[in-house]
């Protein structure tokens, strides 16, 4: 069954504590948390303080993407503030062996991130190195958008990669995934779904949620 982290990105930032409440009541999996430093992508969301605030209101794993500058040097302080897991875009880091090594240092979870124009061939060095792959279908900063059906294809490689050398990372789709998309993203592979409008949006959130885990 796919498992769906409803993006907070898309909650209402003056009630975040009940959004992540939410979350979990509406059955979803894990808790996806967009941070953005205005420098790797154009907006800024928020940071440690969060995390660590948000820690104390769900039981839910905690999904920390960091869209940031030099992410080698702020991992550790996302794991000490409660993250279960933290990605970052080997991009814009300057010791990315280094950065997924700190991670799991913490006893937390680490992953590698390919935005939407970034090659697969960026996360390669390191797939033996992390738990989760995670795949923009999006350009990463900006909530909202439409879905890119041709990054599925670097999915489809993750899979393929996955087997071909015996690897158990999950695969996360990140960006306008949907009801209407959820099949075609586990056709490619996904074992993990980013879901943010098409969660907090939604009539019926559990409803949007449940049609996600297939």
């Amino acid at each position: 069954m796919i498992k769906v982290a409803p993006s907070i990105l898309s909650a209402d930032f003056c009630k975040m504590a009940e959004a992540v409440q939410n979350v979990e009541r509406w059955g979803a999996d894990w808790v996806h948390c967009d941070v953005m430093d205005g420098v790797y992508v154009p907006n800024i969301t928020f940071g440690m303080p969060m995390i660590k605030a948000l820690r104390k209101y769900t039981s839910l794993p905690l999904d920390v993407h960091l869209m940031i500058t030099r992410p080698e040097k702020y991992v550790g302080q996302f794991c000490d503030a409660g993250a279960d897991l933290v990605t970052f875009h080997p991009e814009a880091s300057l010791d990315t062996a280094g950065a997924l090594e700190e991670i799991k240092s913490k006893g937390v979870k680490c992953g590698l991130v390919i935005n939407a124009d970034q090659p697969f061939s960026i996360v390669e060095p390191y797939l033996s190195e992390i738990d989760l792959l995670l795949i923009m279908t999006v350009q990463a900063g900006f909530g909202g958008q439409s879905f890119k059906e041709d990054c599925l294809e670097k999915a489809r490689k993750g899979e393929e990669m996955r087997k071909a050398l015996g690897l158990s990372y999950d695969i996360e789709l990140d960006g306008g995934v949907s009801p209407s998309n959820i099949e075609l993203c586990k056709q490619a592979g996904a074992t993990v779904v980013v879901a943010g409008s098409s969660v907090f949006k939604a009539e019926d959130p559990t409803a949007a949620v449940k049609a996600m885990q297939i």
